[in-house]
């Protein structure tokens, strides 16, 4: 292969430079300033700092409220993760069958991605509103009298609704690209092969969307640990019930208006490492199983 030659030895790393500025400030200063926080007992206003060791680590973990925080944050990880991927595949294999109206049915599929988190989070609560939502009325035909904000799982139903609904786009995209990414050959050797269209779908072109999954798989767990906190803010924020929250919105909850800093701070510092050790699951593990090429 042709290989690239600078004339000067630094002239790559003057290149890399913006990027790993941008990487430095946003990431590396964020995480080192919240490891330092974490070991302290501070003041929230600033007016002073007292060391306090892993004090902070051993009461989070020790904590009963946080346990069962960690505990609902791993099933809506997996519950939410599962759902987006499925729905998103399946809405995909049917557009992609699709031969009049292409344009149309994919847009309304994909429309619902433009809309803003907390647009989103805003349209859902209004969705699962005591007294105007149509879900409420939908379900009370069925005798379930949901009370959103008020009831533990309620809520936690309502919450993983609205996550699913507003990432069930992003997965379809990238599902209908690899669909349409597959060589027309294979299809036509497949039909010859097999007549049956479950059996092709499982032997043939999901083995072909693997790589593609993989890549969703990871991108939907950190989307349902970190990029639901618009919907959690806008669902219960401002009720009076002890509803469900994720690992990320008790931090921004326990910082901000629990103005407990160095606890706010070894949190995020615990949720760091759960997010390193998942991704190392998944690569380690899981991408044995994907097919590149």
């Amino acid at each position: 292969m042709k290989r690239v030659q600078f004339e000067s030895k630094y002239l790559p790393y003057l290149f890399l430079l913006p990027q790993l500025t941008i990487v430095a400030i946003f990431f590396y200063w964020p995480a080192a300033e919240a490891i330092r926080s974490s070991l302290f007992i501070e003041d929230p206003f600033g007016f002073g700092s007292t060391f306090a060791g892993l004090s902070n680590y051993t009461d989070v973990l020790s904590s009963a409220e946080y346990r069962r925080v960690a505990l609902f944050t791993f099933v809506f990880a997996i519950v939410v993760t599962f759902l987006v991927l499925s729905l998103g595949l399946l809405l995909a294999v049917k557009a992609d069958a699709v031969i009049r109206g292409q344009s149309a049915y994919r847009t309304i599929l994909i429309f619902v991605y433009a809309i803003a988190p907390p647009v989103s989070g805003f349209i859902g609560s209004m969705f699962f509103d005591q007294h105007i939502g149509p879900f409420m009325k939908f379900v009370a035909l069925f005798g379930w009298d949901m009370k959103v904000g008020l009831n533990y799982f309620d809520t936690a139903v309502a919450l993983t609704a609205i996550a699913v609904w507003s990432h069930i786009p992003y997965n379809f995209i990238f599902f209908l690209s690899g669909l349409q990414g597959i060589p027309a050959s294979v299809r036509e050797a497949a039909v010859l092969d097999c007549r049956s269209g479950t059996r092709r779908f499982f032997t043939v072109i999901l083995p072909l969307l693997t790589p593609t999954a993989f890549f969703l798989l990871v991108i939907n767990m950190t989307y349902s640990l970190f990029d639901t906190f618009a919907f959690i803010d806008v669902m219960v924020k401002d009720k009076p019930a002890d509803n469900p929250i994720t690992l990320v919105y008790k931090v921004y909850a326990d910082g901000f208006r629990g103005n407990d800093i160095g606890s706010s701070s070894a949190q995020s510092v615990i949720l760091m490492v759960v997010v390193l050790v998942l991704t190392l699951i998944q690569f380690r593990f899981i991408e044995r199983r994907v097919h590149y090429g």
